[in-house]
């Protein structure tokens, strides 16, 4: 099994000055809160860093930067995801991965692909990455769900697959992997609120969004409960619920933006199409920040 990935992983937001560019002292504070707090790996240019957003150059110098930042100290997970699956074999050739440990790749998006679709744009993917593979099931966001049959499918047609990150919300389906994968392929959760129900079943953590804003509450809550200690894990997801509740209402990552905001850490800017939260959510987020930080 892979260790490094076994554990609390942050979605790192990108935090934006003023004018648009991107806040390197911001995001540099935000890893060093991580590590302080013992965050286990670091994923880069997900869907929480408003990478749709990002121009190559910007992508290339924030995974640089994180690389530098980290120097060695956690592994890095670098998201590229595409639904034109040539373009995406083309960005894994053409980036400066040396400071990567793993990609994450998403599930083909708006086109609605088919199982076998997806089957086959991941087998294309495994065939030329340089690194290991985590599958990435958001069907909230890609508008087709991968099936737990694929998922297993892939995980047992090659050792590129080292993981899957399930945001998917299906309980069931989720067993289903559990169930039927092979021993060292990792599940791992991509909601902050199904942490300790997933390692309840045999889950390997989480990636994490909610991590940026608290990330001792995520780190102490998985390794809780990756310890058998479910009566620490509950009390502290319980007494973190109405924050995970509150950074989700308005989208992702615009609670965490204003959640860091409101403890005087980053600017409370997003790029459009996405906006700051209302001031409803502002002030709960506020609130939870003061009790739990």
């Amino acid at each position: 099994m892979r260790k490094e990935f076994v554990g609390a992983g942050v979605a790192l937001i990108t935090p934006f000055k003023a004018d648009q560019t991107v806040d390197f002292e911001g995001l540099g504070k935000i890893i060093d809160n991580q590590l302080d707090n013992k965050i286990d790996y670091l994923v880069v240019l997900g869907t929480t860093a408003e990478t749709a957003t990002l121009s190559k150059a910007e992508k290339q110098q924030i995974v640089d930067f994180v690389g530098h930042r980290v120097n060695g100290k956690v592994p890095i997970v670098v998201g590229i995801g595409s639904n034109n699956t040539a373009s995406l074999i083309e960005n894994i050739q053409n980036m400066d991965l040396s400071f990567a440990n793993a990609i994450l790749s998403v599930v083909p998006y708006y086109n609605k692909p088919s199982q076998e679709g997806i089957y086959q744009h991941y087998l294309a993917i495994a065939a030329i990455s340089p690194l290991p593979l985590v599958l990435y099931n958001v069907p909230g966001r890609t508008g087709v769900n991968m099936s737990a049959e694929t998922t297993l499918r892939l995980a047992h047609a090659s050792d590129k697959f080292i993981a899957t990150k399930e945001a998917s919300g299906n309980l069931n389906e989720i067993t289903k992997i559990l169930r039927d994968k092979p021993e060292n392929f990792l599940v791992i959760s991509g909601d902050d609120s199904m942490i300790v129900p997933l390692i309840s079943l045999g889950g390997d953590g989480v990636i994490s969004v909610a991590a940026n804003v608290v990330p001792k509450v995520i780190a102490d809550m998985t390794h809780s409960a990756l310890d058998g200690d479910f009566k620490t894990a509950a009390q502290l997801h319980l007494s973190f619920q109405r924050m995970c509740d509150a950074l989700f209402v308005e989208g992702n990552p615009a609670g965490a933006k204003a959640a860091l905001h409101s403890a005087g850490e980053i600017e409370n800017v997003l790029r459009l199409p996405l906006v700051p939260v209302g001031n409803q959510t502002y002030k709960i987020l506020a609130e939870e920040m003061q009790k739990l930080v």
